[in-house]
């Protein structure tokens, strides 16, 4: 059977989401990979959003404990930092014991990404840190490895997965 990648990332909300999700998992499967998306098992409206909320993260989280990897759109959303659903996500993945492929634009340092002053301080006045790493140590440090875009991570991380497989006896 082939991995199963758990494609997480703010993708969900674009516009296109379906057809991204769609894109990804043709990505996936040029690699002998299977894609993973939320959106593949829609869930209904609830009588309540809190209620439906509920039912997408439950879904969510057993699609990751299925999964064998995960694959993670780590570009900046909504400001300089990852969705933080997705830095959710990478957590568990680690916590699970699965690796994690991220994948960014930016692979600058955070001290290169974020303005700061002389002190290396942001705007609020909290420093950035100067690990030279392109996202926090706690994402950088517990990944796999990264690429700068999907097309480039899933072949990547493919070949990862077959280095970490062990061999069959013939």
């Amino acid at each position: 059977m082939h991995p199963g990648i758990y494609l997480a990332g703010f993708d969900l909300f674009r516009r296109d989401a379906l057809a991204r999700g769609e894109y990804l998992k043709r990505l996936c499967a040029a690699q002998g990979l299977r894609g993973l998306y939320p959106f593949d098992q829609p869930v209904a409206a609830q009588a309540t959003p809190e209620h439906t909320a509920r039912l997408i993260c439950q879904q969510n989280l057993r699609l990751l404990r299925d999964c064998d990897a995960v694959l993670a759109n780590l570009n900046a959303f909504r400001g300089l930092e990852p969705d933080s659903g997705t830095a959710f996500e990478v957590g568990m993945a680690v916590a699970l014991g699965k690796p994690v492929w991220a994948w960014f634009e930016a692979p600058a340092t955070l001290r290169e990404q974020v303005p700061h002053d002389a002190d290396g301080r942001d705007t609020q006045g909290l420093l950035v840190e100067d690990f030279n790493l392109p996202r926090n140590l706690m994402l950088a440090c517990t990944w796999a490895g990264c690429s700068r875009s999907a097309e480039e991570a899933l072949p990547r991380l493919a070949a990862y997965l077959a280095r970490q497989r062990p061999a069959h006896p013939l």
